[in-house]
Order: structure tokens, then C-alpha cells, then sequence
């Protein structure tokens, strides 16, 4: 912005009221002004408009000849908020005796809608220098603003992904970054869950509650609201009237509810085309989006992309880490760390902590005879059947090989009643695992020590339980021990 003090320049001049122009000259004037997309006008001192080219007056909804013999002020224009705000500029311009250069104006009408004007206001002066009224010119800027934004907000959300913020911080500032840029729009982000059958709630900030209670758990398929269509169809959908569209046939109560009358929703991808959930905009209005809607809901996809695949890489990096490929059990990195937790609360709670080690019988003589694969359904099956046998609470790990473990964290019986579980477990796993075309039988040997009274440490606790074990395979296998 910047301002200058003395004489108008030449174009004020021009236009003052002591100019004379030819009729030739006024006719080319104004064909000129018309016809260039800046909207330029003419006010007196008093802020009743001489002039308005035609694209000032388009900009408000009138005509080219509605000024004539008409004394009308921006009052009479505009909505009160956009008038208020041109005339305390026009008045500062004619109050300070100076002109304005390339200053920002931020207008919003009665409806919410924000307009950017870049614009430049010059005092019109008679022959003596006297202020006789201003001219002004001004162009939109509300897509520059809004792509300045967009960049701006671009950086910040890569650089909260970079970070490493939680997922659910990065989708509700990417909502509200959005939110932000557009007028009278609410944003949502569902992602699809595991089993890529329904969509959970990612972020939604400006929705109510209730709302997204309702639609948290949206079933992908043909005819399930915006949302759930554009996961079945892994293409964008755009409901203009949510009260009528036959995709939100089972969800209409809800929008009626809320007022939600048009919702725009467009799938989430990542790497190789990988369906991650969908960004959905909804509106008051009954109406589709506009081109730079559209162009800032393909902005938040793609970022919604990159946090959403970025964080499900982590966690299956972090998954592989502490968990074995072929079982999905607790491997020995996280096991150590789950041993340690689960001794530390025992501790403190001043309660009886038991831990198993088991080891399969002759698994060898299996992998020899019928095959790796075969092996392999072996361990799978007998870590679903232990696993099966065991509470939330407890933990089961795959210490290598055919070796395993089980943690139990809260064991509501003394060890008697301990060993007695164990004892069951042993049948179930005797049971015949069907493999191709032949049911094999396993056993297991296993050992058990307690805490306290067998050991405090994770280590003293597992070599006890190491030693059982190794006991109870001497003894002629499928067998328990205690330590």
C-alpha cells in the first residue's frame, strides 16, 4: 500500500469536472472504460456516484444505465457490511487530502461470502486544488489471495506431516486450512478402515457431533451418501441437493437435521491407487462446487494422501518391527518391553504374574516330511489356537523357530489354578490341523514360572520357564512343568 500527498496526477485531471471533452472524446472515453475488466467509478465529496464503469456495476448485480438519473451512495449498492467498508476507505482517502495506492480490501456480504479487492483511490481536484469528489480503481484479487493461501498452507501442513504430528491434528488442520479459504462450507475426512468395507471418522471439526456419530462406520457401496458412493466408485461425487439425490436416500433425515443440503466428496488415494478414505465439503446451499472449489478439495485430497499413507507406513514399519511376520504374534523386541510393563504394574499392585515358555514336539520330523508349507500352517494354527485360549490382558509371542511364549499379565486363580489353564491349552492345541489333504496332530511341552516367588527379572523369570520346559521334553514331551 502506499500513498502520496500533493496534486492529483494527470488522469485526475482528465477526469475532473473543469475538464472539457469533446463528444467524441467522451463517447471513446467510456467505450474504454467499459470495456476493460478493472471496475472503475466517480464519486463527489458527499459519496453519491457520477460514474461507474460497466464492470463496477456488474460487480454488484445492476446494469449499465442504472445510475442514470439516479443520485445513489455505496448504501444504496450494497449490503451493509461491504458498504460500511468502501465508505470508511473513501473517507480516509478525502479526510487525509491524499491518494492511496494498491491498498487490500477484504469485503463480506450479508451471506458470509468473502471478496478481495486490490485497489487505488485518487482525489479529483477543481482548478484551485480543491477536493471535488475521488476516482477509483479496483480489480479482484480474491484467487490470487486464496492461491497465496493455499501455497502458504500447503508448507504447513507438509511440514506438520514431515514432523511427525499426530494423524488426527494433521486432517483437522488440513479441515480448517480449507474451511478457512472457502466461504460457508464444512469440511470432513473418513478413512477407510482395515478391511476396506467401511468409512471411520478422520476429522470433521465444524460438524456437529451427532452428525458424525451417525456417518462414522458409512458402508462402502453404490448408493451410501456422497461419501460412501465415491469409495465405491473411486471417483468423485458431487450431490447438489441432498434432500433429493437418491444417493443419501437412507441418510436424508439426518441432512434435513443438520441443514446440510449439498456434499461434495472425492475418494483419498496413495501409493499405487490405494483407496485411503475420502475429503467431503458440505454446504447450506443447494448448489455443485465452483472450479476453485474443486481445485482447493484436490489441494486437501492429495495432502490428506500423503499424512494418511505416510502414518500407515510407520505403523506397519512399526508393526513388522515388533511382530512376527508369519503368526502376527509379539516378537522377542516387543516382548521384552511387554515383560518389563507387566512386572512393573505387578509390583505395584502387589499380584501374581506367570509366565509359559512352549515348544512344539518333533516339529522337525513335520518340515522334513510334509514341507515348509506345511510347517508353516503348523505355527499359524497353533498361534490362532493359544492366542484363542488367552485374555486381552495376557500376551503371546513367537520367540523363534517353534518356541513361544505367554504372558499372563492378571491371573485371577493361585498357581494351582494357573497350571490347571495351561493344562487345557495343551488339549486344545492337540486337536488335528487340517494341511491340504492331511489333518496332523501337534503337541507341545511347556513351563511355567511365577512371579514372584520363581524370579523378579524378565530374564531370571524366562530362564525358569526355559528350564521347565526343556524338563518336561526330557520327560517323554507333551508335558507341563512347573519351574
Amino acid at each position: 500500500m502506499g500513498e502520496k500527498n500533493g496534486l492529483a496526477p494527470p488522469t485526475s485531471q482528465l477526469l475532473s469536472t473543469e475538464t472539457s471533452l469533446s463528444d467524441v472524446s467522451k463517447h471513446q472515453l467510456a467505450f474504454l472504460l467499459d470495456n476493460v475488466p478493472e471496475l472503475v467509478f466517480i464519486k463527489d465529496c458527499s459519496g453519491r456516484y457520477e460514474y461507474m464503469n460497466a464492470a463496477a456495476l456488474a460487480s454488484l448485480g445492476f446494469g449499465r444505465d442504472y445510475l442514470n438519473s439516479r443520485t445513489l451512495t455505496i448504501f444504496d449498492l450494497a449490503s451493509k457490511p461491504v458498504a460500511e467498508c468502501i465508505d470508511k476507505l473513501d473517507r480516509r482517502v478525502l479526510a487525509g487530502d491524499r491518494d492511496i495506492y494498491d491498498t487490500e480490501e477484504r469485503l463480506v456480504g450479508e451471506d458470509g461470502t468473502t471478496r478481495w479487492y486490490a485497489g487505488t483511490r485518487i482525489i479529483l481536484r477543481d482548478q484551485s486544488g480543491a477536493p471535488v469528489g475521488l476516482a477509483g480503481i479496483s480489480r479482484e484479487i480474491t484467487f490470487a489471495k486464496r492461491q497465496e493461501t493455499m501455497r502458504r498452507s500447503h508448507a504447513s501442513l507438509l511440514e506438520m506431516i514431515v514432523k511427525g504430528q499426530p494423524l488426527k491434528d494433521i486432517l483437522t488442520a488440513l479441515v480448517q486450512e480449507v474451511e478457512g479459504l472457502l466461504d460457508n462450507v464444512f469440511g470432513s475426512v473418513l478413512m477407510l478402515d482395515e478391511k476396506k468395507l467401511i468409512l471411520r471418522s478422520g476429522a470433521a471439526p465444524s460438524l456437529s457431533e451427532a452428525y458424525v456419530s451417525t456417518v462414522d462406520g458409512v458402508p462402502v457401496g453404490p448408493n451410501n451418501g456422497s461419501c460412501g458412493t465415491a469409495a465405491f466408485r473411486r471417483d468423485a461425487v458431487y450431490v447438489s441437493d441432498t434432500f433429493q439425490s437418491p444417493l443419501w436416500a437412507d441418510y436424508v433425515d439426518i441432512a434435513k437435521q443438520h441443514g446440510l443440503r449439498s456434499c461434495w466428496s472425492t475418494p483419498i488415494f496413495g501409493n499405487n491407487d490405494v483407496l485411503l478414505g475420502t475429503f467431503a465439503l458440505y454446504s447450506r446451499s443447494v448448489r455443485m462446487p465452483t472450479e476453485m472449489e474443486k481445485e482447493i478439495i484436490d489441494m486437501a485430497t492429495n495432502i490428506a494422501g500423503i499424512a494418511i499413507d505416510r502414518r500407515r507406513a510407520e505403523e506397519r514399519v512399526h508393526y513388522m518391527a515388533h511382530h512376527d511376520p508369519l503368526t502376527g504374534l509379539s516378537n522377542r523386541n516387543l516382548f521384552w518391553g511387554q515383560f518389563r510393563r507387566v512386572l512393573h504394574e505387578a509390583k505395584r499392585e502387589n499380584r501374581l504374574v506367570a509366565i509359559t515358555y512352549l515348544d512344539l514336539d518333533n516339529f522337525k520330523q513335520i518340515n522334513d516330511i510334509y514341507g515348509h508349507a506345511a510347517g508353516d500352517d503348523v505355527l499359524r494354527a497353533f498361534a490362532e489356537r493359544i492366542t484363542s485360549c488367552i485374555r486381552a490382558s495376557d500376551v503371546a509371542v513367537r520367540l523363534g523357530g517353534d518356541e513361544f511364549a505367554i504372558i499372563f499379565s492378571n491371573p485371577i486363580h493361585d498357581e494351582a489354578g494357573i497350571l490347571a489353564r495351561l493344562e487345557e491349552i495343551r488339549r486344545i492345541v492337540q486337536e488335528p490341523i487340517a494341511q491340504s489333504a492331511t489333518a496332523l496332530t501337534v503337541t507341545c511341552s511347556m513351563g511355567t514360572a511365577f512371579y514372584p516367588n520363581d524370579g523378579k527379572t524378565p530374564e531370571s523369570l524366562l530362564a525358569k520357564a526355559d528350564a521347565a520346559m526343556y524338563r518336561a521334553k526330557r520327560d517323554s514331551r507333551d508335558r507341563l512343568k512347573g519351574k
